[in-house]
C-alpha cells in the first residue's frame, strides 16, 4: 500500500523504517524537514505538506504530540484534510490512522469531521516504547470501524506483533489511557522500590533477579531498575509525555464517573518532577523525585 507518515520523532522513525522494510511505498513529513530527509536513504520520499500526502497515498497516519498538533496537521491549511485540500478535489486519501495519544473525546469529534468528508478515522495509540517501534513488536490499541482496521492491519502489522480493535473510534484512546495509568503508576512504585533499597544498604540493582518470577517480576521492573540505578541509557519516553497523559486520564476519569486514586497521586508527582526541571528527563526520572541525590 501507499502510505503517507506524519511525525518522525523517537517513535515515529523507527515506525516508517518497518513500513519501508515491509515493501510499502511511504510519503513522509515532518515539521523539521531534516528529520524526513534522514529517511530518504531507507527508501521513503519526502513532501512539503502533509496536503501533498493527500494526493498521493490511500492512507495517512500520524504520530505527533497531541491533539492540538494532530488538529493542525489534519485539518489546518496545508493539512491533509485542510479547506484548501477540500476545495482542490484532489484527494486520494481515504482513512487517517492516528497513532498519537489524545482524549477520547477528541478523536470522536475529529473522526465526525473527517467522515463528513468520506475519509475513515482509526485511533491506534501504541505500547511498547522506542525498542518495540525498533523491534516491530508494538501493541496497538485501536478504535474504529471494523472493516477500516482490517484495511490498514496489513500494514500496521510491518511494526507491531499486535492489533487489538477495542470498539468504535475513540476505543484505542481510552484503551492507551487505561495502559498509561498501569505504566506510570507501576513505574512510580519500582521507583519508590529502588529508593527504598538504597536507603537500606541494599544493591537496588539486584531487585530484578531478586525478584524474578515473583508477583512484582514484570517488563517494566526488568527495564526500568537499570535505568534508576545506572547512567548512560538511551530515552524511552519524557516526563512531559506521560504528565500530558495522566492529565488526560484525570480528565476521562471525570467525565465517565470513575475513580482513580491511585492515578491522581502520580498525575502530582509527574507535576512535581517537572516543577524540578525533569519535563524532558526520561521516565525513569521517578527516582529523581523521590530520592532526589540518588545518583550522586
Amino acid at each position: 500500500m501507499e502510505v503517507g507518515f506524519c511525525g518522525l520523532g523517537l517513535m515515529g522513525v523507527p515506525m516508517v523504517r518497518r513500513m519501508l522494510q515491509a515493501g510499502h511505498r511511504v510519503w513522509v513529513w515532518n515539521r523539521t524537514r531534516a528529520k524526513a530527509e534522514t529517511l530518504i536513504a531507507d527508501g521513503a520520499r519526502v513532501v512539503d505538506t502533509p496536503t501533498e500526502l493527500a494526493a498521493r497515498v490511500e492512507a495517512v497516519f500520524l504520530c505527533v504530540t497531541d491533539a492540538h498538533a494532530v488538529n493542525e496537521v489534519v485539518f489546518g491549511l496545508g493539512g491533509v484534510l485542510g479547506e484548501d485540500q477540500a476545495e482542490s478535489g484532489a484527494a486520494r486519501v481515504r482513512y487517517i490512522v492516528d497513532h498519537s495519544s489524545i482524549p477520547p473525546s477528541t478523536t470522536r469529534e475529529y473522526a465526525a469531521r473527517a467522515a463528513r468528508m468520506g475519509v475513515g478515522w482509526v485511533d491506534a495509540p501504541v505500547s511498547g516504547g522506542v525498542p518495540g517501534a525498533v523491534a516491530g513488536t508494538l501493541a496497538v490499541m485501536a478504535g474504529g470501524a471494523a472493516a477500516d482496521v482490517a484495511v490498514l492491519a496489513p500494514v500496521i502489522d510491518s511494526y507491531a506483533a499486535r492489533v487489538t480493535r477495542m470498539g468504535e473510534v475513540g476505543a484505542g484512546q481510552t484503551t492507551k489511557l487505561c495502559n498509561q495509568a498501569i505504566v506510570c503508576a507501576t513505574v512510580a512504585a519500582i521507583a519508590e522500590a529502588v529508593a527504598l533499597a538504597q536507603r537500606s544498604g541494599i544493591d537496588a540493582a539486584r531487585l530484578p533477579e531478586a525478584l524474578a518470577g515473583g508477583w512484582a517480576d514484570s517488563t517494566l521492573l526488568r527495564t526500568f531498575v537499570p535505568r534508576m540505578t545506572s547512567a548512560g541509557h538511551e530515552p524511552l519516553g519524557s516526563f512531559r509525555t506521560f504528565q500530558k497523559d495522566i492529565d488526560t486520564v484525570a480528565d476521562a476519569a471525570r467525565e465517565a464517573g470513575a475513580v482513580m486514586p491511585v492515578a491522581g497521586t502520580v498525575q502530582q508527582v509527574l507535576r512535581l518532577g517537572a516543577a524540578m526541571g525533569l519535563a524532558h528527563a526520561d521516565l525513569a526520572a521517578f527516582i529523581e523525585v523521590v530520592q532526589p541525590r540518588a545518583r550522586d
